[in-house]
This record gives structure tokens, sequence and C-alpha cells, in this order.
């Protein structure tokens, strides 16, 4: 199977498990409801729960169950997505070649379905059919990675507090290791803890985690200047624009992309423990470095 056949696979397999598990658009408040499913069902590619469930591949034999475990990392992303295209935040009108949630349903409803699936995700990892303390370190795993020290949320707060400040390393490795890098990190550890990993485990796949989290910001940073809108899904330009901090910024462009090849290269040799049953995070270390969208 090519990697190309399963990463279709993975979508399908948490597409089905994300229909079942997130309240149809007909159950009340079925405006709320809507919303979620709405920008949910929006086509992402789900990179988060596909690198957990590759993950806890690599330990174990398809443990059964994972996908709803990974279910849970993409509600989390989402529920980020609808709030950072907020006008308050980022101010975005399109989303994964849509218009944004707060754009058909209006801020208030766009506001609560963030929020229902912040809170739907742990519902979901507290219901998992699991050893009790296998279930907290993921709940564990996914606040922390979710909140406000070196998480997504503190992150988020240090990306808002550094538009039109002098572009420097030091504020850009603390926004993007936070912002992005923390629930990329969290999804490899939620996939090695789901499958029982062992101590050494763990560690390779953390690093891993670290290697690709960072990664992957670098190339959105790099696409976000190099793509038009209709490739990416959003509004091309907008880091340029708000003043953010991001890599081409810090860097320049040709930098970046050397920079995004040597994470690349580090997420390999941060394998270097496993065997073949690995293969599918290597070449997943690839695809995210030599996207276009």
């Amino acid at each position: 199977m090519t990697l190309a056949e399963y990463v279709v696979e993975q979508q399908i397999r948490v597409e089905d498990a994300l229909r079942r598990l997130v309240p149809p658009a007909s159950t009340p408040p079925e405006s709320l409801h809507k919303a979620m499913r709405y920008s949910l069902f929006a086509g992402g590619k789900r990179i988060r729960p596909i690198l957990c469930i590759a993950a806890a591949q690599a330990v174990s034999d398809s443990p059964l169950g994972i996908e709803s475990a990974a279910c849970a990392l993409e509600l989390i992303h989402t529920y980020s997505l609808i709030h950072d295209d907020l006008p308050a935040l980022d101010n975005d009108d399109l989303r994964r070649g849509r218009p944004t949630c707060h754009k058909v349903f209006g801020e208030a409803i766009a506001i609560l379905a963030g929020d229902a699936l912040l809170t739907f995700a742990f519902q979901v990892l507290a219901q998992l059919d699991c050893e009790p303390d296998r279930k907290t370190r993921l709940i564990e795993e996914l606040a922390v990675a979710s909140g406000t020290v070196g998480g997504m949320i503190g992150g988020q707060v240090h990306d808002l507090e550094g538009e039109g400040q002098p572009p420097t390393a030091a504020l850009l490795e603390a926004i993007h290791r936070a912002k992005t890098g923390a629930l990329l990190k969290a999804s490899l550890r939620m996939g090695a803890i789901y499958a029982g990993a062992d101590d050494d485990q763990l560690q390779a796949l953390s690093c891993y985690g670290e290697h690709i989290g960072l990664a992957f910001q670098i190339v959105d940073d790099v696409l976000d200047v190099e793509q038009p809108s209709e490739a990416l899904g959003k509004t091309a330009g907008k880091d340029a624009k708000q003043q953010k901090i991001t890599f081409p910024a810090v860097y320049g462009l040709e930098r970046s992309r050397a920079m995004a090849e040597q994470e690349r290269i580090a997420a390999h040799l941060a394998l270097r423990t496993f065997d073949d049953r690995a293969e599918r995070l290597r070449e997943l270390a690839d695809f995210i470095v030599r996207r276009t969208a």
C-alpha cells in the first residue's frame, strides 16, 4: 500500500469514527451541532489523528479503538481553527476552502461550537474502552498540549502579542513549539500511550513529534508566502499583512526550507530504534515537509 492509499484509508477510518461519535445535526440544539459538523467535516487532512494511529501501529499491531483516541485530537484541532478565525483573533473569512464558521453561523454560535468541540474531546477520551490509568494519561496529555504552559493556547497568546513586534528567533520558537508543535507532538505520544509503549519507545516518538511539529509550521509559513488561497484553502499572505512572526520573516524563504529539511532528517533519526513498523511515520515526515498545500 502506498502512502497516499494509507492516508486515504486512515482518513476514512477517522471520518467514520467522527460521524459516529459527534451528535447528528438534527440533535437539539440543532444550530450548534450543525456548526460543529460544518467545521469538523470541511475536508481537513486529518494529519494529527493519522499520526496518532501510525504511532500506535509502530508500537503494537493496530490496537483496537485507537481511532476514537485519535478523534479527540481532531476535535481539539477543529475547535482551535474555529476560534482562530474569529474577528477577535485572526479575523479570517476562509478555512479549508469554505467560509469560516462564524461567517456561516454567526460569531456567538461559532464560539459555542468551538467550546463544544473542546469539551467533547475530553468526553471521548473519558469514554474510551481502555485501562483507567492509560485513559488518565491520555486525558492529561491532551489537556497539557492544549493548555497555557507550553501548549496551544499559550502559543496563540504569544502569536497575538507578537504581531507587529520585531521578529526574533526566540519569540518565533516560543510561538510555534506551543501553538502548532505541542498538539502534533501529543498526537504521537497519545498513540504510543494508547498502544502501551515502553519508556524508550515513548521517548523516541516524542522526539520525532518535536521535529515534525517544527517542520510542519516552517512549511506552513513558507506556503503562506508562496501559494495562493485556492491551493491553501485559507487566505494566503495574511501572516505578512498582520505582521506575524514567521520563519520566513526571521530566516528568509531559502533558509526556512533548509531548516524544514533538517527537521525531516532529524525525525527519521529519532525512529532509528524502530523497525519497519515505523515506516509510515518516516513517510509522513517526508510528506509533511514536501507538501504543497
